[in-house]
């Protein structure tokens, strides 16, 4: 087994579905119902993704564990998301500049793993582009709305702005994994990735007249390597609670 490659599908399908998780439980608690229904839509596409990421990975690792396995019989150290998506729902400019800096991290990567010499990968990545693409209009398309609307709005998107940009950082710190994928031709180097990233996030934000943070500046980080706060554990407490009381049930 390439211990290194399951560890990045790991992560890809830990992204997914932690941040599906997130959104899962907003559903029936949106501003308005076409909200509503779409963050629901959005969940279901991450969802649908894990799967895709968590499959392979369980089939190159070759011990048995399909996707449900790997997403409910882990404990919290072996999740490897990274920390922006485990951050509180919190009110709706959180949750919206929570996911345009997921959405646009996870555009480029997806249009970057398009040409991975690992094919699985490839065709994961155009199957889910569709999906991610219109993500990343609409949560781009609310932070202009919410960003240069009301004196209220734009004052709750800067202050979440502001606080959730440090969890940013960590998707283009390299550690190890994501270096051997990159000299295997599997993934996409950072520094493109990170320059499209900060190029698109400052044209949103500058339309949506909010003030961008600086690049530099302190990034947390250890999500990737299974160093989590302690809301990851309790978000698994909740998502994993039947399959550990009931093990092996099915519908």
């Amino acid at each position: 087994m390439d211990a290194q490659k399951f560890d990045y599908l790991l992560r890809q399908g830990d992204n997914a579905l932690i941040l599906s998780q997130q959104l899962s439980q907003l559903c029936g608690k949106g501003p308005a119902l076409e909200e509503d229904m779409a963050l629901t839509n959005v969940a279901l596409d991450l969802l649908g993704q894990t799967r895709m990421w968590l499959s392979y990975a369980g089939e190159l690792e070759g011990q048995g564990r399909d996707e449900d396995q790997l997403a409910y019989l882990r404990d919290v150290r072996a999740f490897r998301n990274c920390l922006l998506v485990e951050q509180p729902n919190g009110d709706y400019a959180q949750v919206m500049v929570r996911q345009f800096l997921f959405d646009t991290w996870h555009y480029f990567l997806m249009r970057g793993l398009l040409s991975s010499s690992d094919r699985r990968i490839a065709e994961i990545a155009e199957k889910s582009l569709k999906e991610v693409t219109y993500h990343l209009r609409r949560s781009g398309d609310l932070v202009v709305r919410l960003g240069d609307g009301t004196e209220l709005s734009h004052a709750k998107m800067q202050a979440a702005v502001d606080e959730l940009w440090t969890w940013s950082g960590e998707l283009f710190v390299y550690d190890e994994t994501d270096q051997a994928m990159v000299a295997q031709g599997v993934a996409p180097a950072a520094e493109p990735l990170h320059a499209a990233f900060l190029q698109h996030v400052a044209e949103v934000f500058e339309e949506a007249t909010l003030r961008m943070p600086a690049a530099g500046a302190y990034m947390q980080r250890g999500g990737k390597q299974g160093r989590h706060g302690e809301r990851l554990g309790y978000l698994l407490a909740e998502m994993q609670f039947l399959q550990r009381a009931y093990p092996g049930v099915a519908w």
